[in-house]
């Protein structure tokens, strides 16, 4: 394992934090100096020395392996969540050293999940900082690394091919150096829009900043306790569905889209699929919460019934009313959405709606076959022939997150449960989408979960950010290492 290019490259994901510490440092010093400003600038001290030092005490290594890639994306995204969680436990108030470590995972993984009781008691710095969590891990931090390492260099192009999705790859050809950059600027741009229409909407200045940093992501931080909903404003809620949907479909075609000037790439049967599903449960939702009395007006209904599926289905987790007590057909089809979530090349979390179609494609094919066992039968995703090798590696991901979230739901009930969310926590938190039901609602939070439950669901939360394997195949690396120094 080559130490001296992972120690480098683990710097420049840290110097991506460092940096937006700084920027809260400034927001701190806007406010005349808040509480906040101490933790801030210690932290940021402190992650910019770890980040800067690989480049100054160790030389530079062009050469890479499999397993430092793998490394180097594990401990990335690890070190950002340990560094990241300093100025919440230096601050202190709600954030014990679990609850800040908590905090700071939701944050990067953009999932959203919260153990703040009331936002606003925090210092505006404070909650710049939470939702700059959500802006770099929904670009995420080893595409921050991406784009500062030159073009030609071996270690930029395999680990752009290691960090972004095979899934997504799929659906988009191109080359892993110009995708990294495709994905960059569809985000950029993504959130400049949010945070334009949010301030046509009414918006206060900061508030746009924070909502458009968390919307782009996916990721459901808002600096209210009453999320969207505070603001009573059917246009923002209107502009955040639209975002939540946008960020939640695969870039490479949103780029397409753009630059062709033409919704030729929309008609990807993915994107239709995903489009009309949304609709679909929309529209369920929306009629149950009339006739059942949730909502007094159908305007009310399909607005509340609409944004909350968007909400959970692209994993933004953002709200304008509080689930915990719909009935059961609604809350049915937000753990649905839960867990297909939304198409592979976003910021969405989950198991992804190409699987899913995938999945299908493949037991119709299979269904086929049975009834005509001499005929010769494919799988298609559009004009793309899926091969056995193509489709497998889909059907055991799915199988796999499956089974992660029985495991999950299992610890935690044997560490103890008293709240009664082992199931519901592990959907929310494996696929990023933060919220879930009861008190752990849309309007919800996680202080009130036990310190083991959570840190099994801040696990989850990074299990479903960088898709399983990764994670799996540094903690194998280091099994086999064990075993062979053994034998």
């Amino acid at each position: 394992m080559n130490l001296k290019v992972i120690t480098r490259n683990v710097g420049i994901a840290l110097l991506a934090s460092a940096l937006f510490m700084l920027l809260s440092v400034f927001v701190s010093l806007a406010d005349g100096g808040d509480s906040a400003l101490a933790p801030l600038l210690i932290s940021f001290t402190i992650t910019f020395m770890t980040g800067i030092f690989p480049f100054i005490f160790v030389r530079k290594s062009a050469q890479i392996s499999l397993k430092d890639g793998y490394m180097i994306i594990f401990l990335s995204w690890l070190l950002s969540f340990v560094f990241g969680a300093l100025p919440y436990a230096l601050w202190g108030g709600p954030f014990t050293v679990i609850n800040a470590w908590f905090e700071s995972v939701s944050g990067f993984t953009t999932t959203g999940a919260t153990i703040l009781e009331e936002i606003e008691s925090l210092p505006r710095s404070l909650v710049f900082w939470r939702s700059s969590t959500h802006f770099i891990g929904g670009l995420g931090v080893v595409v921050f690394l991406l784009l500062i390492i030159p073009n030609a260099s071996p270690v930029r192009l395999r680990l752009a091919n290691m960090e972004l999705s095979s899934i997504s790859r799929d659906d988009y050809r191109s080359r892993a150096n110009k995708t990294v950059y495709i994905f960059a600027w569809v985000y950029l741009g993504l959130c400049a829009s949010a945070f334009v229409c949010y301030l046509l909407a009414g918006m206060p200045l900061f508030d746009a900043v924070c909502h458009a940093f968390s919307v782009c992501a996916d990721g459901g931080f808002s600096s209210r306790t009453l999320s969207i909903g505070a603001f009573q404003s059917p246009a923002i809620s209107i502009i955040t569905i639209v975002f939540m949907f946008l960020a939640s479909l695969h870039f490479g075609l949103i780029f397409m889209t753009l630059v062709g000037r033409t919704l030729r790439p929309m008609r990807n049967p993915v994107i239709r699929f995903y489009t009309l599903s949304l609709v679909a449960m929309s529209i369920i939702t929306s009629i149950s919460l009339k006739l059942q009395g949730v909502d007094a007006s159908w305007g009310k209904a399909f607005l509340d019934g609409t944004f909350h599926v968007v909400s959970y289905t692209s994993t933004a987790g953002f709200a304008i009313s509080d689930n915990s007590s719909w009935p059961m057909l609604p809350c049915f089809m937000l753990v649905m959405g839960s867990l297909v979530c939304g198409c592979a090349g976003s910021t969405t979390g989950g198991m992804k709606v190409d699987r899913v179609m995938v999945l299908f494609k493949a037991i119709h094919m299979q269904i086929q076959k049975t009834l005509y066992p001499s005929s010769v039968f494919e799988v298609r995703m559009g004009r793309r022939i899926l091969h056995d090798e193509e489709i497998y590696p889909q059907i055991l991901y799915m199988a796999m997150f499956m089974m992660l979230i029985g495991l999950s739901s299992l610890i935690c009930m044997l560490v103890g449960d008293p709240n009664g969310h082992a199931l519901t926590g592990s959907v929310a938190c494996l696929s990023n989408v933060g919220p879930s039901l009861g008190s752990i609602g849309s309007l919800g939070n996680y202080n009130a979960e036990p310190t083991a439950l959570k840190f099994i669901f801040s696990v989850d939360m990074f299990l479903g950010r960088v898709e399983i394997y990764p994670i799996f195949a540094v903690i194998s690396s280091i099994f086999n290492r064990k075993y062979q120094g053994r034998a």
